[in-house]
């Protein structure tokens, strides 16, 4: 089983991403799927019985296309196709900021240690690192810078006014 970095803590993951080619009877027979956006555009109804639900967006794809559709999902996973494609983090401050979600935001794909403290400002909560990469050596970026100077979603307040205040 893989493991992930969920609230500052590595763990083993119970989700399954299933492929882009996948078909309804595998979304069905899986537990804990995590669907592409085709397969839950394509299979609503069906889908929605799911007691546990996932979907995951490409880079290229909005947020806007599921926002109607947030209460149905426990995890939103957003690929990062490559570790310079950051899309992506303004998706997930939209996930939490405009549309108040507070299931898992999860980044895949091409996640690498150094995104993760910053990932997490803008709202993500959980991470599957590349595959060629140490999840435990990743845990510790997280924690490794302590003051920030903007506002963001963990942080709403820039430094000078938490400082006057």
């Amino acid at each position: 089983m893989q493991t992930i970095i969920k609230h500052n803590q590595v763990i083993e993951d119970h989700w399954t991403l299933l492929d882009a080619d996948a078909e309804l009877a595998q979304a069905l027979s899986t537990a804990q799927p995590i669907v592409t956006l085709a397969l839950w555009q394509a299979h609503k109804s069906e889908l929605q019985a799911l007691a546990q639900l996932g979907i995951w967006l490409e880079a290229g794809q909005a947020v806007e296309d599921i926002s109607e559709d947030l209460a149905h999902f426990d995890v939103v996973a957003l690929n990062f196709p490559s570790c310079n494609d950051g899309r992506h983090f303004s998706s997930a401050r939209l996930l939490r900021e405009r549309y108040a979600y507070s299931g898992e935001v999860r980044a895949i794909g091409d996640v690498l240690r150094d995104q993760l403290f910053f990932m997490q400002r803008c709202g993500f909560d959980a991470y599957v690192i590349r595959a060629d990469r140490c999840p435990t050596d990743a845990l510790k970026s997280l924690t490794e810078l302590s003051v920030t100077y903007q506002a963001a979603y963990d942080q709403s307040l820039p430094l000078y006014r938490r400082r006057s205040a």
